[in-house]
């Protein structure tokens, strides 16, 4: 008798729970839909995050109304919870405000730990001890100034998800292997360009570097681009390098050219054909009725902007039938540009 009613008690007790754990259920679901959740973003959620169905719906509301009143927007908190549905599921006060707190003090403008939440919205569920300091403390290693520190990981919260020994580490030695290996060159690039250190060393970093030393770039070259363009080191060969290389080549630049080129002003080679090359190159041959080749001696011809600089300077100089060196032309700012050709006098 004395076990049965121990059983009994137990599948009492069991079916007690199971009927709080789905009131519990299905409090949370009327919350989502009161919210403008469809069933099945619902469902998803659910599958996200398991503990979901075992959390109160006062719990999921406080969260809710927490990370509104931080500057999350009412319309952008569905995309924040569907990211990341276990937020909701925290502790407040245990958790999320002191996470958010934390954050805070990284931050030198309005909105950025914001920003950075809306983005990746996981960097909440982190912990502060375990993985924010001591990520931290690795990039000080590396050189990164203090006062970028806060910069590098509300600008690429992902970060703080990636493994320091299985992931970081391996490309700080990659870039290392480059020959960045002086102390606080890494700290630059990174400063550069947080978001290198998400990419994968064997199917991006390396082949993107392997690919620029077979145009013919140098190391001293390639650390040069790493250091002052690290976001092209980012891109995909196949998809953006080798099309751009095969693109100048059209145009008649020559093997020897293309390497002044690269090394002059790398992002040539990521820069989009059809809207900034091709109607540069267009705009040089046709309209300036100057060669490619004077391209190579200033390469950052590339970098400046067709409609604000080179069709207004272009008709200037026309007009005073003033002829110069595309470096002459565009290596200034306006103002210098208007005193170099003595051009203030006829707009005056």
């Amino acid at each position: 008798m004395g076990t049965n009613c121990f059983a009994q008690t137990t599948c009492s007790s069991q079916r007690g729970k199971m009927e709080i754990d789905s009131t519990q259920k299905a409090g949370i679901i009327g919350f989502f839909r009161e919210k403008g959740f469809d069933d099945e973003n619902i469902h998803q959620m659910f599958r996200k995050c398991k503990r979901l169905e075992g959390v109160e719906r006062e719990r999921v509301s406080e969260n809710w109304t927490y990370l509104n009143s931080i500057g999350i927007k009412e319309r952008k908190l569905p995309s924040v919870v569907s990211k990341c549905p276990k937020i909701l599921t925290l502790g407040l006060n245990e958790k999320l405000v002191p996470t958010v707190q934390c954050l805070a003090t990284l931050g030198t403008k309005p909105g950025e730990v914001t920003l950075a939440i809306t983005k990746f919205p996981h960097i909440l569920s982190h912990s502060i001890e375990e993985k924010l300091c001591p990520l931290l403390a690795f990039f000080e290693t590396l050189g990164v100034p203090e006062k970028h520190l806060g910069k590098l990981l509300l600008l690429n919260p992902r970060l703080i998800s990636y493994s320091i020994e299985s992931k970081l580490t391996h490309i700080v030695d990659f870039l290392a292997s480059l020959g960045l290996n002086k102390e606080g060159m890494i700290g630059k690039v990174l400063v550069k360009n947080p978001f290198i250190m998400g990419y994968s060393v064997e199917n991006r970093l390396r082949p993107t570097s392997e690919f620029l030393k077979s145009v013919g770039l140098k190391e001293s070259d390639l650390q040069r681009v790493v250091m002052n363009f690290p976001e092209v080191l980012c891109r995909d060969v196949e998809k953006i390098l080798r099309p751009n290389l095969a693109f100048l080549k059209g145009c008649g630049f020559g093997d020897g050219q293309i390497v002044l080129l690269v090394s002059g002003y790398p992002p040539v080679l990521i820069k989009s054909i059809k809207n900034s090359l091709e109607p540069k190159i267009k705009f040089l041959v046709e309209v300036m009725g100057r060669g490619i080749h004077e391209v190579t001696d200033y390469p950052e011809f590339f970098h400046h902007g067709l409609k604000k600089r080179f069709e207004f300077r272009q008709r200037l100089l026309k007009q005073r039938n003033i002829e110069c060196s595309l470096s002459e032309m565009f290596e200034c700012n306006h103002k210098k540009f208007m005193v170099k050709f003595g051009l203030l006098e006829g707009l005056s």
